[in-house]
């Protein structure tokens, strides 16, 4: 799956414009990153296309992560969105995230956080 049809996806699902779709997306890597352990950010950086590599920030540290409740409002306050839109494109983003790698190793990488991160997309 291509960029435009990427972002074109995840925006059609959450309702949001692509240009929301595409600043949840940028936002939504980073935040994730953090959140993760550094090594698991190495194997999800080689599993994901190319043009999404660049927005998970190498770091060699150990995972910290967030409640879900906590990253929607920093992702909200960060793009603007309000936090129901944020929660949408979130579900929409790991959806699509799904469908356009090997979901293993998305799966891998939520394992680190907290289990309702994983439930939000079945949600």
């Amino acid at each position: 799956m291509d960029e435009k049809a990427f972002h074109a996806a995840v925006a059609e699902r959450a309702g949001l414009s692509k240009e929301e779709a595409r600043d949840l997306t940028r936002a939504t890597l980073e935040g994730l990153a953090g959140q993760i352990s550094g090594g698991e950010v190495q194997q999800l950086k080689v599993a994901l296309p190319d043009w999404l590599a660049p927005h998970l920030p190498r770091h060699d540290g150990r995972a910290h992560p967030k409640q879900l409740t906590e990253f929607v409002r920093e992702l909200s306050r960060r793009t603007g969105l309000k936090e129901e839109e944020t929660r949408a494109g979130l579900r929409a983003l790991l959806t699509v995230l799904h469908e356009a790698m090997d979901r293993r190793h998305l799966d891998h990488a939520l394992s680190q956080l907290p289990k309702d991160y994983r439930q939000l997309e079945a949600a």
